[in-house]
């Protein structure tokens, strides 16, 4: 993937910095016909053709999904897997669990399945969802991301840079490059 990529060529630290998209999202979650109401099925299906070109352009599965689910729960277990050996695979579970087979991860259960699938603790993830235990750390990056001015994901940012979307690694690349450039004052 391209972040590996970045990683293994650029010898980058990847942070994880959680937004809050749609944090108005009922529990039950809410119909992409209803999120974007104001467009028509002719352009809700171009806006998802365009998006699985750019996820196909770079090898990244992406499926057909009719609802949005709010994924502050699940913000948090990311949060805490980051604490944990092997962690980081969750970030890319909760993509795959979300973006290609349309699960709920709002839902706990849900949640705690792509725990044990990426081989993390899961009653320790039990624990972090029951008490919270990173809600204060996911309220500090959604306040990060308003003062960068983040309004859509993913967002990279590097330095004082940043691009927003699903970019191809070129454009990742020269973002990587531009922030190690010494700035002129």
């Amino acid at each position: 993937m391209r972040i590996e990529r970045l990683k293994r060529e650029h010898h980058v630290r990847i942070e994880w910095v959680h937004f809050p998209l749609h944090p108005e999202t009922p529990p039950e979650g809410r119909a992409l016909a209803d999120l974007f109401a104001g467009r028509s099925p002719e352009q809700r299906k171009a806006m998802h053709e365009q998006m699985k070109a750019r996820m196909d352009e770079e090898g990244l599965p992406y499926g057909a999904r009719t609802h949005t689910y709010n994924s502050r729960l699940a913000q948090e277990i990311g949060k805490w897997a980051d604490t944990q050996p092997g962690g980081e695979a969750v970030h890319d579970a909760f993509f795959r669990a979300y973006f290609i087979d349309a699960r709920d991860i709002s839902n706990p259960e849900v949640i705690l399945d792509i725990v044990e699938k990426v081989g993390l603790p899961v009653d320790a993830a039990r624990e972090v969802l029951e008490q919270r235990t990173f809600k204060e750390a996911v309220d500090a990056d959604w306040k990060l991301s308003r003062e960068y001015g983040i309004t859509g994901v993913p967002t990279f940012v590097v330095g004082r840079y940043g691009v927003v979307g699903a970019q191809p690694y070129a454009a990742l690349a020269q973002l990587v490059r531009e922030a190690a450039e010494p700035i002129d004052e």
